[in-house]
């Protein structure tokens, strides 16, 4: 069998979690969350890294920071995961979904503009895949439009716009370390933070809306609540399965190019035959192998294409129903202008297997059923 995912796992994970234990501090910031915000903070510029217990709260806090109000508009795109909108329905605002790009499967920058209202407050681009989307054009859009932008980077550590790491460009950045991303803490995530006026605040936030932070800085003599805020601090218990990858970063990054390269060489004559379609990767963006897809000619050939390789062991998933086509995103929300790439091209992509450690062989049989399947 051919697993999707395993989650990845660095070989000093149980000493270092064992090392939280024994220090008795298996609490939220702990010495493990701080190296790994030190490491986030020094390999991404921002101004400052809070670890998260998932994206999803990382995105809450954002839309908190960013003061998002019952009536706000806030515009994304509709091909993505819940969390990107939930963070903001939760403070009342309305989700405007706009089409994607069928190239990266990112909000199309040249939707935007067009859907902004007296009532928009801030964009939410999406970096699909850990490919980034064309930031310098909706940082413009913001910019024009006193705008925050608040990039979704869940599947962007490790990758780059223009040589600026994703999640540091916009005003906030969130990643993920659920156990399907590069580096995970099976359930986690990370608040980026790009303006140091900013950070008191997001610290209150994240500590129940309470100033112990600077408490424990031996900058106040006792600490109390000053804001609404939640509890989104991850165990260090976490921090220290998440940190033992960090260390190793390089080498997880490297592991996972390797094998998106070989899907890549191995399947290009099927994309040249007219088969069907690679990803695509623009100039200027670095990717960091999050995922590999391959798109069908339409849904019924995907269906197709899933059962036979699952028939043949081999485990491939398709990815996010569109929002705007959900319960929860036609009540929330509402698609600006026309839906022209955004269903037809979600219906045909297909995610193939990919990890840390997942054997060279392995991918070489994941193409070749791929290819007995357009072939026979």
């Amino acid at each position: 069998m051919i697993n999707f995912n395993i989650p990845p796992c660095a070989p000093k994970a149980s000493e270092y979690m064992a090392q939280a234990i024994n220090n008795h501090k298996i609490s939220g910031d702990g010495a493990f969350t701080a190296l790994c915000s030190r490491w986030i903070e020094e390999h991404t510029g921002t101004a400052k890294a809070l670890l998260t217990t998932s994206c999803t709260h990382a995105t809450e806090m954002a839309a908190l920071l960013a003061d998002i109000r019952p009536g706000d508009e806030v515009i994304m795109p509709s091909y993505t995961f819940v969390s990107t909108a939930d963070a903001f329905v939760l403070r009342g605002a309305t989700v405007v979904f706009v089409d994607i790009r069928p190239d990266t499967m990112n909000i199309d920058e040249t939707k935007i503009e067009d859907a902004i209202t007296d009532k928009t407050r801030a964009i939410v681009p999406v970096h699909y895949a850990g490919v980034s989307c064309e930031m310098d054009t909706i940082m413009d859009i913001a910019a024009r439009h006193h705008l925050l932008v608040i990039e979704d980077a869940a599947q962007g550590v490790m990758a780059s716009y223009k040589g600026r790491a994703l999640g540091s460009i916009g005003d906030y950045g969130c990643f993920s370390f659920h156990e399907t991303k590069n580096y995970s803490m099976g359930e986690g995530g990370c608040l980026l933070i790009k303006d140091k006026d900013n950070i008191e605040l997001a610290e209150i936030i994240r500590e129940k809306g309470t100033n112990r932070s600077k408490f424990f800085r031996g900058q106040i003599d006792k600490y109390t609540w000053v804001e609404p805020g939640s509890s989104y601090l991850p165990s260090d218990l976490n921090a220290a399965y998440l940190w033992a990858q960090l260390e190793i970063a390089d080498e997880i990054y490297a592991d996972r190019m390797a094998s998106w390269n070989l899907y890549n060489e191995t399947l290009a004559p099927l994309q040249e035959a007219g088969y069907l379609s690679l990803p695509t990767i623009p100039e200027g963006c670095v990717h960091n192998a999050h995922m590999y897809y391959i798109k069908a000619k339409d849904l019924e050939e995907r269906s197709a294409l899933i059962r036979f390789l699952k028939e043949n062991d081999i485990s491939t998933v398709f990815h996010y129903i569109p929002l705007h086509s959900a319960p929860a995103g036609k009540k929330y929300g509402r698609f600006h202008g026309e839906d022209r790439y955004t269903t037809s091209e979600s219906e045909r992509l297909l995610r193939l297997p990919l990890y840390y450690g997942l054997e060279r062989e392995k991918v070489l049989t994941v193409c070749q059923k791929i290819r007995e399947f357009y072939t026979r």
